[in-house]
């Protein structure tokens, strides 16, 4: 299955894989990010591969100058039993990645909490707000620069005002 996926992406997008990768049996394809909508139509509408299955979409922060954000997809094929992985590199310069909803309509909710936990926008989304955090919040929690403990007095966390009345 392997070698099909990569022959038929190769075939069709020889310029727009950046890297395919294997490790612990698992294949993982990095994809230039203009080109992600266009490869995950492919995988999904390919009746051989028929990728139909968005697992999740979540975000990764390596913390280093270039591509320092990546956006990860995790595809399942039902017909084939098979797991895919894409992955997309975003400079924390432009933050924009195209949205794979008209893809997968699961992606919806994937890419909102990445919005929401690393600042990472998703071009062409019906619905782009914060899922957990409010929307006045100016900071992304799952950024690597994010401090442990939070930031001090931004938002309130549950069973401080006990706290508070304890201390006086």
């Amino acid at each position: 299955m392997k070698e099909k996926i990569i022959e038929k992406l190769n075939s069709t997008f020889k310029d727009d894989i950046v890297e395919v990768s294997e490790f612990r049996n698992e294949l993982t394809i990095v994809v230039k990010k203009e080109k992600i909508v266009d490869v995950c139509k492919f995988l999904k509408d390919d009746p051989e591969l028929s990728f139909d299955y968005l697992v999740d979409i979540c975000g990764v922060d390596y913390y280093r100058e270039k591509d320092r954000f990546a956006v990860v997809y995790n595809l399942w094929s039902l017909k084939n039993k098979f797991r895919l992985r894409l992955k997309v590199f975003v400079d924390e310069s432009d933050l924009i990645v195209p949205s794979v909803t008209g893809v997968w309509s699961a992606a919806n909710w994937h890419e909102r909490e990445t919005f929401d936990m690393f600042g990472i926008k998703f071009s062409g989304h019906p619905d782009l707000r914060r899922i957990y955090m409010p929307e006045d919040f100016e900071y992304f929690p799952l950024r690597k620069d994010f401090p442990l403990q939070g930031i001090p007095g931004s938002i309130p966390l549950p069973g401080q005002e006990k706290i508070k009345r304890d201390i006086k």
